[in-house]
């Protein structure tokens, strides 16, 4: 018989000799979704015997981490923002970084929201959902279309709206960017494929061989998708409204210098957790 300690012991310790980084922590996470049981509970019962099945659920799950599969990816789902994200092939796992272009445009919506009536924000390229109804979540009555050229990608981020207790406002569009979108929005956020081709080569496996390609990226330069909404822009954003993107670390000049030309000026620029560039906010040229 394993009891429930011994069988955590042995998930670290597999992962810390395949020199998994984060290895103490992958196996809590993994331990704790295949078992259901939590940190306080083998605190209480630390004898508390597995079943068979629920071992061998727990080594098909180590096997697939030491494989180099991203342990979000095991689990099916990832929490943002203070919300559960469910996960699927078509959709980038988001990152923490991201919360910050969440946190930077959420006050804008809030207060547009009180001085208009209403709001409506447009998600270019939406993956899972996070960032839309993240901000439905922080803003009541905000509303959102969603577009991605995933149909797999809607579908997976129209479950999490449900789930999330948005879907009365939240809509998906199938879109390869702003091509299919009509009507005009308060405000256009996006988190695009920034990585240049040829460095794709270069990220780390968890990231290369389980993000969508389409995610990651960027073109040739790492611009492609800006370009794409710069150009496109005019036409879905409201007079007054703003455009909020995730950039690169080191795009910050080259995003700025792009959408300067299409006629916009950058109005806030936030760094990440890290400490580098990671969100800027764009409006139209005041004439």
């Amino acid at each position: 018989m394993t009891s429930a300690s011994q069988a955590l012991r042995m998930v670290r310790d597999a992962l810390r000799s395949a020199r998994i980084e984060g290895a103490d922590f992958d196996a809590r996470l993994l331990f704790e979704h295949v078992t259901g049981l939590s940190a306080l509970d083998l605190v209480r019962d630390p004898h508390h015997v597995l079943t068979q099945e629920q071992l061998a659920a727990l080594e098909a799950a180590q096997t697939r981490r030491i494989g180099g599969e991203p342990v979000h990816r095991i689990l099916g789902y990832r929490d943002f923002h203070g919300l559960r994200f469910n996960l699927s092939p078509d959709t980038l796992e988001p990152r923490p970084d991201t919360e910050i272009l969440v946190d930077a445009v959420a006050p804008w919506l809030r207060t547009r929201l009180t001085a208009a009536g209403s709001c409506q924000v447009l998600d270019l390229g939406t993956g899972s959902g996070a960032i839309a109804v993240s901000l439905l979540k922080e803003v009541a009555g905000l509303k959102a279309v969603a577009t991605d050229l995933s149909a797999g990608a809607l579908q997976t981020a129209s479950g999490n709206a449900r789930i999330n207790g948005v879907a009365d406002r939240f809509e998906t569009v199938r879109s390869d960017w702003l091509a299919d979108v009509t009507g005009r929005f308060d405000a256009i956020v996006s988190n695009p494929p920034y990585i240049a081709s040829a460095v794709i080569a270069d990220l780390s496996r968890d990231v290369r061989d389980h993000d969508p390609m389409r995610a990651l990226d960027g073109g040739t330069d790492g611009l492609d998708a800006y370009r794409a909404i710069a150009e496109g822009a005019e036409r879905s954003l409201a007079p007054d409204g703003i455009i909020g993107l995730e950039i690169g670390w080191d795009q910050k000049t080259l995003v700025s210098a792009l959408f300067e030309r299409a006629g916009y000026r950058l109005i806030d620029a936030r760094k990440d957790y890290g400490g580098n560039d990671r969100v800027l906010i764009f409006a139209f040229k005041q004439a």
